[in-house]
């Protein structure tokens, strides 16, 4: 019966994000088309006029419902990071679109800017990003354990937590790339106690998916950094800290490869991913 039960309102709140989400978008369209809306307004890869509206909504929907279905333990660090990082995330969209910082991408880019003597947008959302991590990881610290233990896992909740933040944003580049990843990694962890941390959010994102995929809207730092948080707090709450550790290590790896090697190019020479990254997309 408990697991019927949790089953079942997991479905609810997979069901409340994406309701939450498409009533977001209804208000961003309206947006959208005022003077306040134009701040937001992008041309994307394809040269067509999107907005970053998509972000603010969904951030704002998944972090809403993550808290609503995370355990106790987690609802604070949940609220801390999904806000954080939509709210960073929602400022390096805006203040990163500025002409001085238009070199300013990529963590090379971001430290080229402070040898410089400036402190660019992308810094800022890494650095409150990060900060967020660091005050999840001392809200969900685990029961008692050495000291060095406890240490551990407070370095992989922080790396987890703005390492998958990171990365779901460097997916971001074509439309609806960053939502399928999202929705995948989501429901692959909606099992288990902490589960229901992630079924709003898995809402939320196959709710904003199809206007993603339609390029109306994009979800920009703001949208990508807060539901890969949210994600990354899930996954700091595997069992298993040489899981955990694993995990954050293919995340720095991804991480460091975007660097050097175009993920578009990957995804597009091969088989599976390339067809799944264009599935349900516009032709370019």
């Amino acid at each position: 019966m408990g697991s019927s039960s949790g089953a079942g309102r997991r479905a609810g709140l997979v069901v409340a994000g994406g309701l939450a989400a498409r009533l977001g978008l209804a208000g961003a369209a309206e947006l959208t088309a005022r003077d306040a809306g134009a701040p937001w307004r992008r041309t994307n890869y394809a040269r067509r006029p999107v907005t970053l509206l998509g972000g603010p909504v969904l951030a704002a929907a998944a972090t809403a419902t993550a808290a609503v279905g995370a355990p106790a333990g987690q609802r604070a660090a949940a609220v801390v990071v999904g806000a954080v990082a939509g709210v960073v995330g929602g400022y390096d969209d805006l203040a990163g679109a500025r002409p001085e910082q238009a070199r300013d991408k990529g963590l090379a880019g971001h430290l080229a800017a402070l040898r410089q003597g400036r402190v660019s947008a992308g810094a800022v959302k890494v650095a409150g990003i990060g900060a967020a991590a660091a005050v999840a990881a001392l809200l969900t610290r685990r029961g008692s354990g050495s000291a060095g233990g406890a240490l551990v896992d407070g370095v992989l909740t922080t790396g987890l937590v703005a390492g998958t933040a990171n990365l779901v944003n460097l997916l971001d580049l074509r439309p609806g790339r960053a939502g399928k990843a999202a929705a995948l990694l989501a429901g692959a962890t909606l099992g288990g106690p902490t589960g229901g941390l992630v079924a709003g959010p898995l809402g939320a994102t196959l709710g904003m998916l199809p206007a993603d995929l339609a390029e109306r809207v994009m979800l920009g730092d703001c949208g990508a950094n807060a539901i890969g948080a949210l994600l990354g707090l899930r996954l700091a709450a595997l069992p298993g800290r040489g899981l955990r550790a694993a995990l954050l290590a293919v995340v720095t790896a991804l991480t460091l490869a975007s660097e050097k090697v175009s993920f578009t190019q990957v995804i597009e020479s091969t088989p599976g991913l390339r067809e799944l990254d264009r599935l349900g997309r516009r032709r370019a």
